[in-house]
């Protein structure tokens, strides 16, 4: 009779636990219930035994959420949350095809927001998901110096190199005719270019400060962590991997660079249209000239055929361009046998425009700028990759 009893107690604890836990959302109660029901006839076959204390089961913590992104959450479920919502920025100046191919690898419609240059939009949330240079805006959007936000580490960043979606950006280029009609000039001016480049990404600090005497666009803090940055895109290919000849022209990075143009520029005019579908590296660049300067150990190629020449940036006086500060400061031009005026660029200055009518003789810009205009009808020509890398991200705020 006393273990009957017993035997019942048991059971009735079992109900008693059994039921508790079917209301319970988290997952560690679920697993108490299943537990418990499993080793009910174990317990009936032991009534004599000592009947164990009732696991305590606790509500588990609710994911955090919030109007923005997660931390960890997927670069499929942000895209697509922002590309949903129509809140993807961009420029619009060129690196928005990086963008249409991220949105359509996530199956999203290619269309996005005219972000301006700043980063305002995202700070009052009209833009979600915003476009930023890793040397630039990402850094205003991080710090709290002399225009920045001050988000520090509550933000997140999608790389389009880690994407797959990487397009090249900062190169030197000239037109074919001048570079055949000069090819000491060439020569002589990209090995001059990538010893300031080498000598700037190995002291970006003083990078920064020459570049800042040299009439800065940006403040003295600003610069020197743009120099940081920049020196990571210059030594480092979309791989992640170390680059140590500075200026090489990668076929597989221009590659995809070119097919991703192919893709997403688009062209009214139906024989530009054409032409760009038809365009192949050697349409786009030569890698003679730089081979050349990176076999040299004296930087003598002959006489310069053109010994006054310009270079036209793409934007203003910034570490995005230091190396060419740095060559002109430490005197590797003049060593060169050249005299280089370093024209800035900003408001409605075309780089490809300027070099393709002769106002100046090289030029910065990214590939997919100089794969448009040589499907609309110049004839450019990179002689050297300065970039190596993507500096491309979208930015999101995270939920705290």
């Amino acid at each position: 009779m006393k273990k009957k009893k017993v035997f019942m107690i048991v059971i009735s604890l079992i109900l008693v636990l059994s039921l508790a836990a079917c209301g319970s959302k988290s997952n560690t109660a679920d697993t108490s219930a299943n537990t418990t029901a499993d080793t009910k006839d174990t317990e009936n076959e032991s009534a004599n035994e000592t009947t164990p204390e009732p696991t305590q089961s606790t509500e588990a913590a609710p994911e955090t959420t919030g109007p923005y992104f997660n931390k960890g959450e997927s670069v499929k479920d942000i895209v697509v949350k922002a590309a949903t919502e129509g809140k993807v920025g961009n420029w619009g100046i060129g690196n928005e095809y990086e963008i249409q191919a991220l949105l359509t690898k996530y199956g999203q419609p290619t269309t996005f927001l005219s972000q301006a240059f700043d980063m305002d939009g995202f700070d009052d949330d009209s833009i979600s998901l915003a476009s930023a240079m890793t040397y630039n805006e990402y850094g205003l959007v991080v710090n709290s110096y002399d225009g920045g936000y001050g988000y520090g580490d509550s933000v997140g960043y999608i790389d389009m190199n880690d994407e797959g979606v990487a397009m090249l950006e900062d190169n030197i280029f000239c037109t074919r005719a001048f570079a055949e009609a000069n090819p000491n000039t060439v020569k002589a001016f990209i090995y001059a270019s990538m010893k300031g480049w080498e000598y700037a990404c190995a002291n970006p600090e003083e990078a920064a400060e020459i570049v800042y005497k040299y009439g800065s666009s940006v403040s003295s803090e600003h610069q020197a962590y743009m120099a940081d940055e920049v020196k990571k895109l210059v030594e480092t290919d979309t791989k992640g991997a170390t680059v140590t000849d500075y200026g090489k022209m990668d076929d597989t990075a221009l590659g995809q660079t070119l097919e991703l143009a192919k893709q997403y520029i688009k062209l009214d005019d139906a024989a530009a249209a054409d032409k760009l579908k038809a365009l192949t590296l050697d349409n786009i660049r030569d890698t003679s000239y730089w081979e050349a300067a990176n076999a040299s150990t004296d930087g003598k190629f002959g006489t310069p055929e053109k010994t006054s020449v310009s270079i036209q940036l793409k934007w203003l006086p910034q570490a995005q361009f230091m190396g060419y500060y740095v060559a002109l400061d430490k005197g590797y031009y003049k060593d060169a046998g050249l005299e280089v005026n370093i024209v800035p660029g900003g408001g409605d200055i075309g780089e490809t425009t300027a070099v393709n009518n002769g106002s100046v003789d090289f030029g910065v810009t990214w590939v997919s700028n100089l794969i448009a205009a040589n499907a609309g009808g110049m004839d450019l020509l990179e002689v050297s990759q300065v970039y190596q890398r993507s500096g491309l991200v979208l930015v999101y705020k995270l939920n705290k």
